[in-house]
């Protein structure tokens, strides 16, 4: 039988590099899979569909809302984010680790909903930007967003960081291969605890 996969969720205000250590994450571990989400949002210069999200219209992500068909959604800044039950559901199933990078509201819709699913569980992780400052100075630095978009965001920033109190693990991305170094820890730790490894334990020491 295979056992279940991991559901790693990783939250942050924008401009702390949680999308960053996430691919890094998924390029270290071969056995990681990184979630796609389902945006209503236009795509930016680079972004393809079906690789960084998978770009839908917002008739049609209501349509899933209704049906059921999302683990969580949220909007954000103005656009929705989703991220599929049926995805997440046939990796873990397989036995792959998941990293999720959602905002706050979506993770908490996760934890209340694995709070009535004893089968499946996750491990909730929070990155921060060294300062608001260094925050800050991240948005600015990508050129894409207006003015009113940044206060905006910086707004949700520090409303974002008061939710890390119910978060498992802290990150703080001062330098991201230091970063990056913390996160890989999480993650081994994780895999290693006692309650995941029976299954590996029994099947070596089956005779004991």
């Amino acid at each position: 039988m295979v056992q279940s996969g991991i559901l790693f969720i990783v939250s942050a205000p924008s401009g702390a590099g949680k999308t960053t250590l996430c691919r890094k994450a998924v390029e270290y571990f071969h056995d990681l899979r990184h979630s796609i989400s389902y945006t209503t949002r236009l795509p930016r210069n680079g972004e393809t569909d079906g690789v960084d999200y998978h770009f839908i219209s917002k008739a049609t992500f209501q349509q899933m809302i209704e049906r059921g068909k999302f683990l969580e959604w949220a909007e954000v800044h103005g656009n929705r984010y989703g991220t599929s039950y049926e995805d997440i559901q046939s990796l873990l199933a397989n036995g792959l680790d998941i990293i999720l990078d959602i905002d706050v509201q979506g993770a908490r819709q996760v934890k209340k909903q694995l709070s009535v699913n004893s089968e499946q569980s996750a491990v909730f992780i929070f990155i921060l930007p060294p300062s608001l400052e260094a925050c800050e100075e991240r948005i600015r630095n990508r050129g894409k967003d207006s003015y009113e978009t940044i206060v905006s965001r910086l707004e949700n920033a520090r409303n974002e960081i008061k939710e890390l109190v119910w978060y498992e693990y802290v990150i703080i991305n001062d330098k991201l291969e230091n970063a990056f170094e913390r996160l890989k820890s999480i993650i081994v730790a994780e895999r290693n605890k006692r309650a995941r490894m029976m299954g590996e334990v029994k099947r070596i020491y089956s005779e004991v």
